[in-house]
């Protein structure tokens, strides 16, 4: 799936990040409400983890917005407060589900789940470039109808290639969102990463660099 995180603290913020992403999520991050509702404005979050507590607009507040706006994003509310009252407020704001602080993170884990059972229609769409698929359900990459068998990285790099094709990105944007809490990796991981990837992309028939270089900047999605 791919989540927006709004939550102030870092502290909350990022081991949760990266604990998604290590389920093969693609999970962004904004401090405060008025940034949240504009990310939510892009259509491309299937769910948001929304705090109750947030800086220039608050997640109750943020989430009667998003459903003021036709918004079917699926909203699971984190806060630390443990009163029925304030369930019932959050949940009277168009939450789907809620879970208070602390929690733990194979219980959030399994509320997200229940909620992608309990809407199936939201469920990722095929990524397609060229002959190139990726299935995000099911994490099955295939070019030209054959499978290619690629590390975690590795896929999480080419999905997120897949999920900005006109955009140039740089290593360290790359290592943001998928390595952001790795102590073991640095932005040079990334760049062997991305060789690995391209030489298994050749190998299944890619004659020339679908990742390509932009030279002093990063790297983009090369044009079908």
């Amino acid at each position: 799936m791919r989540i927006l995180i709004v939550e102030d603290d870092d502290r909350i913020a990022k081991p949760l990040a990266e604990y998604l992403r290590r389920q093969h999520h693609i999970v962004d991050i904004t401090p405060d409400g008025l940034e949240g509702w504009e990310w939510s404005q892009s259509g491309l979050y299937e769910l948001i983890l929304l705090d109750l507590m947030l800086p220039k607009l608050d997640g109750i507040t943020l989430c009667e917005r998003l459903r003021a706006a036709s918004s079917n994003v699926l909203i699971l509310m984190l806060t630390a407060r443990d009163t029925t009252s304030d369930k019932i407020i959050g949940l009277d704001a168009g939450a789907d589900d809620y879970l208070v602080k602390p929690f733990d993170l194979k219980e959030l884990a399994a509320r997200i789940r229940a909620l992608a059972r309990r809407t199936p229609e939201i469920r990722p769409s095929i990524l397609i470039h060229g002959d190139l698929q990726i299935d995000p359900g099911s994490q099955q990459v295939t070019y030209a109808g054959n499978i290619l068998s690629l590390t975690p990285k590795e896929y999480m790099i080419l999905e997120y290639f897949l999920r900005h094709p006109n955009q140039v990105v740089t290593r360290s944007a790359i290592f943001d969102k998928l390595w952001e809490l790795d102590k073991y990796s640095g932005e040079g991981s990334i760049k062997t990463h991305i060789t690995n990837l391209r030489n298994k992309l050749k190998a299944a028939g890619i004659s020339e660099d679908l990742i390509e270089n932009v030279y002093g900047i990063g790297y983009r999605l090369r044009h079908q």
